[in-house]
């Protein structure tokens, strides 16, 4: 267990490193910030020379790895953060100088146990890609196919693991304060990372990732996930097929090539839609280097590092809301944050309502050149200091996916209206879910299994309650005071030993008499 001057310590060097890109100005401003981090600060900077303008970005490419998951993260939270650093952390890029050839030959080696030249007919040395946990080349398999091979940084789980250590100190001690640092949850906002990079850092849940979606998704025309090479993959290691189609970054590619962007962006928004709210398991890390356009316009995701997870009740809550924004029915969006509990219950649905539609109103009918999915979000993060609302920790990567989405549907179309193009889904989804047919097949489905369980309720029963034997049932024996019961409720008197000793002779005697009597007799 690292000791507390050690997280300290590391706290310092990162708040150094911070104050140098004139990141911890914004918390020595913010009115809402505990006393207590605002010294702390303060003694961080001491002695540094600010930029006028901080970059957050970059403070957090330079702390490291675990640094550059957790300013993702914050980039979803304008209301931990503020407004305009959560917009500086959405450029913060994944990638780092990447690790010399010899030390991926190594790590190549040591995970499967035999020399590089028998996992490949040949491999490139020069990476196409380096991030921060992993780096990526370009191979060929010994049956001539093309691969991407995905390796892990040498020694990363062992630095994720000791910085995330200090980020779990840092926010205990933070939420200890109470106040608005408790109501931001921030030892569940670091629990959701330390999740995410567990997943990341296992190259086999990432291709058992790819696989899951790649399911979910079979039936939806325009939209695939690469092929895993599973004999190829495994925890340091993953394979898949390689992809030679042209990037959604590259806008000039995608015209040359013929592709019609608004009708690309409406794919992108209805694949995004389809994994989050139809299957409750969708890809979380859309950016622009992680999907690619082929030339029949399939959109090809790669990277499922970072995926979410929704159950169904959240999806059904999810698209009432959204369908409830987009209709303005702001009176149902606030029933639905009170059902799901999200808003105490000494606040009035009424006035939550307003709230919404203060945020909500402003934004209907025009596109996201001029309003955004993104402004939503700040708009009700905004509210929730007002209502006592606690961060969801669980809808934090769906907030962060939305924002990526629209980035990416805005570059594809500048004048793309999100909540045209969601509405007409979400109510066809809310349909077949809500509708007379949806709810009898539910009811049929809980009481169907319910049926199906009770031979095991009634197997557990009989095994807690046995059946009674041959034997006829023993007729109720009066109760006997005992002797040294009796005697506890007074005071003794002499030796209690003696009293003792002669009741057990005479009991033995007694006994042995009735005994004999019943033979004999």
């Amino acid at each position: 267990m690292t000791g507390s001057t050690t997280h300290v310590l590391r706290l310092l060097k990162w708040g150094r490193v911070l104050a140098r890109h004139g990141a911890l100005r914004g918390i020595e401003n913010d009115r809402n910030a505990p006393a207590q981090v605002k010294r702390l600060s303060r003694i961080a900077r001491f002695g540094t020379r600010q930029p006028a303008e901080p970059d957050y970005a970059g403070a957090f490419q330079e702390i490291g790895p675990a640094a550059i998951k957790l300013g993702q993260a914050l980039a979803t939270r304008p209301d931990l953060v503020g407004e305009g650093p959560a917009r500086n952390l959405l450029t913060l890029q994944d990638s780092l100088p990447p690790v010399a050839f010899s030390e991926i030959r190594q790590v190549i080696e040591s995970s499967f146990g035999r020399p590089l030249e028998q996992v490949f007919a040949s491999i490139e040395e020069d990476p196409v890609g380096a991030a921060s946990i992993a780096q990526v080349h370009r191979a060929i398999t010994p049956d001539g196919r093309t691969v991407a091979v995905k390796v892990l940084r040498p020694g990363i789980r062992e630095q994720f693991a000791r910085d995330v250590e200090t980020y779990e100190w840092a926010a205990a001690h933070l939420e200890a304060l109470g106040g608005e640092a408790s109501r931001l949850r921030p030892r569940a906002v670091v629990a959701n990372l330390k999740r995410w990079t567990l997943r990341e850092l296992d190259l086999r849940r990432e291709a058992a990732s790819a696989s899951e979606l790649s399911d979910a998704m079979k039936g939806i025309h325009g939209y695939r996930v690469p092929h895993i090479d599973w004999d190829r993959t495994n925890g340091q290691v993953l394979t898949i097929e390689w992809i030679g189609a042209t990037k959604m970054s590259d806008l000039a590619g995608l015209r040359a090539a013929g592709h019609d962007l608004p009708r690309l962006a409406h794919k992108l928004v209805i694949t995004f839609l389809t994994q989050a709210i139809s299957s409750g398991f969708f890809h979380a890390d859309m950016h622009q280097g992680n999907l690619f356009v082929e030339e029949d316009g399939t959109i090809v995701a790669i990277d499922f590092g970072i995926m979410g997870r929704i159950n169904r009740q959240a999806r059904l809550w999810l698209a009432e809301i959204l369908y409830g924004l987009t209709t303005g029915n702001y009176r149902r969006v606030a029933e639905i944050h009170f059902e799901a509990q999200y808003v105490p219950s000494y606040h009035t649905v009424e006035e939550f309502a307003t709230a919404l539609r203060a945020v909500g109103e402003p934004m209907r009918g025009k596109p996201v050149s001029e309003l955004s999915v993104g402004q939503m979000l700040d708009g009700l993060f905004a509210i929730t200091r007002d209502f006592d609302m606690a961060v969801q920790p669980h809808l934090l990567l769906l907030q962060k996916t939305m924002v990526m989405v629209e980035g990416l549907a805005t570059a594809l179309d500048p004048d793309i209206n999100m909540w045209d193009v969601s509405a007409p889904f979400v109510k066809s989804w809310l349909r077949d879910e809500l509708g007379p047919e949806a709810v009898i097949a539910d009811r049929l489905r809980e009481d169907l299994g319910t049926l199906l369980r009770l031979p095991a309720l009634v197997r557990r029963i009989e095994e807690k309650f046995p059946p009674k034997g041959g034997a006829p049932e023993q007729a109720p024996l009066p109760d006997v005071d005992l002797i040294w019961e009796r005697r506890s409720k007074h005071k003794p008197e002499g030796n209690p030993w003696l009293g003792r000793g002669l009741a057990a002779v005479l009991g033995g005697a007694a006994a042995w008499g009735l005994t004999y009597w019943a033979l004999m007799g």
